[in-house]
């Protein structure tokens, strides 16, 4: 399925019923809550503080992440308003989306861990790209590469087979690794990641982008808006630094698509090593 826009004619379409039939979370009314004050012409930082405040566990967590580090900086957090004041609405709200999200989807489940590990690394880098390259809103990059993967644990919730399918198509070195997906699934994590983050209200770039995340030919195409190709472009950086993270040698994701986006991102081979070198000190200083 290379289009999430299954015709709204396909009522009796087999692939519009199979994807009904994958279990997408429900927004969480306090995302809903918070969106909405977020949404209007002048966003209180009172209001979205006692918004969050309403569940202590989500504030505790996020009050951590906000002082980690990466986030925190020198300055600590000693409440969630002074968090919104040392981070900003915008990048307080799209650590507490990313919190929200795995709640839903299974922040619990071991079997999950290193997905998360990985969508959180990825998160962090493409915030860091994005601030470093100045390159569209970094709030925006970040909520981009935390949701980007998520359909990954829905279809392994819906398939028995798919963990199978995910480890044969992430060692494919030519094709797309939703290519297989499609044609044992009759969809693809791309797709169901899309579905998610409309369904959550995330913004359009990112809905579109999480799309086309693993297709690079978004990248020669003028017609794309400019904000969803350079989240792809950053995407394919990101996951080439969390591969050198994990040891790896190269990365197939860099291989597929790694020229495309350094000629869309106008970078060459020794900025490009300068960045995943950076990226690699930001990651090992999370640990």
């Amino acid at each position: 399925m290379s289009n999430l826009a299954v015709s709204a004619n396909a009522a009796a379409d087999p692939v519009d019923a199979l994807i009904k039939s994958i279990r997408i979370p429900p927004r969480p009314s306090l995302l809903v809550d918070l969106q909405c004050e977020l949404a209007r012409d002048d966003p209180s930082p009172a209001a979205i503080g006692q918004i969050i405040g309403r569940d202590v566990g989500m504030s505790g967590a996020l009050l951590k992440l906000a002082n980690s580090s990466f986030y925190g900086g020198k300055r600590k957090a000693k409440s969630i308003d002074q968090a919104i004041i040392f981070l900003g609405i915008n990048q307080v709200a799209a650590l507490m989306t990313g919190l929200l999200a795995r709640q839903a989807i299974g922040a619990d489940n071991q079997a999950l861990a290193h997905f998360w590990d990985v969508s959180s690394r990825r998160a962090q880098a493409m915030l860091f790209l994005a601030r470093r390259l100045h390159i569209g809103e970094p709030d925006v990059a970040h909520t981009f590469g935390l949701f980007c993967d998520t359909g990954v644990p829905l279809l392994l919730d819906r398939f028995p087979g798919y963990a199978a399918t995910l480890a044969e198509a992430a060692q494919d070195p030519l094709r797309p690794l939703t290519a297989l997906e499609d044609e044992r699934h009759s969809t693809n994590h791309a797709a169901i990641g899309c579905l998610l983050a409309r369904n959550w209200g995330l913004s359009t770039d990112v809905s579109w982008a999480i799309l086309h995340h693993q297709d690079y030919s978004v990248l020669d195409d003028t017609a794309t808006a400019d904000a969803v190709r350079a989240l792809v472009a950053l995407s394919v950086l990101a996951e080439s630094a969390i591969a050198q993270y994990h040891g790896m040698a190269s990365s197939l994701e860099w291989d597929k698509g790694g020229a495309r986006a350094c000629a869309y991102l106008g970078l060459d081979t020794d900025e490009i090593d300068e960045l995943l070198d950076a990226l690699q000190e930001c990651f090992h200083a999370l640990d």
